[in-house]
């Protein structure tokens, strides 16, 4: 207990403009507590304050990190699954090639117009209207419009209707109507008033454009793209 006393009465008597006359003891301790400061600064310096001027650098890293393994498991997905994507190109071109292959071409329009109006003939309708109308070109097909008029029963109608879906061409019915024969005098043959039933309807086909027609609604449009410029 004496020497600890003795200890602090010693510590407040040491003269700081005098260090040289300072026991060992103090002396030792302060060169200890001096090189113990410089060596926490300069740990500081070279170790916390670089690690923190780096910080901006380590999160750009782990961000870029992030983001290759992100781009490396969705590449990774895909080519997992490329033997797929190819079984599904193909599924695909196959359907597009049975598809294309019920448009008509240029020259079978004419016959698949003849077995249109035969659909109607056939379910015992009479034709009072059938006209063709401008063709409309589209990417690679062409459009062609049918306005159509027929008077019957809405039996014959419907019996129409089927045989125009079993054509082996795509036809497709718009327009729709339907309404009550408004002339005197039966379409059977009798001379009573006709209770059948008129049916407007349009109807279209279509084709596939030919190499030809392709090339030069290319060539349009490139020179329309042209004037725009």
């Amino acid at each position: 207990m004496n020497a600890i006393k003795d200890f602090f009465e010693q510590l407040r008597n040491l003269d700081a403009r005098d260090v040289g006359r300072w026991p060992f003891l103090f002396r030792a301790l302060t060169i200890v507590l001096v090189f113990a400061v410089a060596t926490g600064l300069l740990v500081w310096y070279f170790v916390y304050s670089e690690a923190q001027g780096n910080i901006p650098d380590l999160r750009a890293a782990e961000a870029e990190q992030q983001s290759l393994w992100a781009t490396f498991d969705q590449k990774q997905r895909k080519a997992a699954n490329l033997e797929a994507y190819r079984q599904q190109l193909a599924e695909i071109e196959r359907t597009f090639g049975a598809m294309l292959r019920q448009l008509p071409g240029k020259t079978e329009v004419p016959s698949l117009l003849v077995d249109i109006s035969q659909s109607g003939l056939a379910a015992g309708l009479q034709e009072k209207l059938f006209q063709p109308g401008q063709e409309t070109r589209r990417d690679f097909y062409a459009e062609l419009p049918i306005k159509i008029r027929l008077t019957g029963s809405y039996h014959e109608f419907g019996e129409f209707v089927s045989g125009v879906a079993a054509l082996p061409r795509i036809v497709t019915l718009h327009d729709i109507e339907i309404s009550q024969d408004k002339g005197r005098g039966s379409t059977r043959g009798t001379a009573a008033p006709s209770d059948d039933l008129v049916l407007d309807v349009t109807a279209k086909t279509y084709r596939y454009l030919e190499e030809s027609e392709l090339a030069e609604q290319e060539a349009a449009a490139k020179a329309q793209k042209g004037k725009r410029k």
